[in-house]
């Protein structure tokens, strides 16, 4: 069995920018940037067999390179923050893409994870904060809701295996999808 998911790679200058923003949060664990993406979809547990198909699927998938930018920070988690994160700017052109993910993982035989796509990146993952160490993290992710650092571009998409381990997630992209 493998777990997948399929994200959109980030730029290297983009993910240095994302860690200085880590360190202005007030969060207990923060994400290491060579492991930050941006998820299309999230896959799951399959076999190796349906790997394989998932893979050829996302192989005939066609889309046009895109620009994207972030635009603010934001919480997951409600009133107990468990997740810091860079916001994506609403883009058609995107959400057109991630449909067209989720449309060849199902044709391939797996089931994508229902959740709402909402463009983001996870800057810090942590056991749900209460008391004043959420509100010191909600204030700091208001003062940081400017962030909107220059467009940058994406060429590819992949396929990432993810692992489970002790001190978090390790991921490892299997194939790499060019935007054409």
């Amino acid at each position: 069995m493998m777990r997948l998911f399929v994200a959109l790679p980030l730029p290297a200058a983009l993910r240095q920018r994302l860690n200085l923003v880590q360190f202005l949060l007030p969060m207990p664990r923060r994400v290491d940037p060579e492991a930050m993406h941006l998820t299309l979809s999230f896959i799951g547990e399959v076999p190796g067999t349906l790997a394989e198909d998932v893979h050829a699927a996302l192989s005939a998938v066609g889309h046009p390179p895109l620009s994207l930018r972030l635009a603010g920070l934001g919480l997951f988690g409600g009133a107990a923050p468990r997740n810091a994160h860079a916001l994506v700017a609403p883009d058609p052109a995107l959400v057109r893409l991630q449909r067209k993910v989720d449309t060849a993982v199902r044709q391939a035989g797996a089931a994508p994870e229902p959740r709402r796509f909402v463009p983001h990146v996870t800057l810090g993952r942590f056991p749900p904060l209460a008391g004043e160490a959420a509100l010191r993290l909600e204030r700091a992710v208001a003062e940081g809701a400017g962030l909107g650092p220059e467009p940058f571009a994406v060429q590819a998409f992949a396929l990432y295996r993810s692992t489970l381990g002790r001190a978090g997630a390790h991921y490892e992209a299997l194939a790499e999808y060019p935007l054409a």
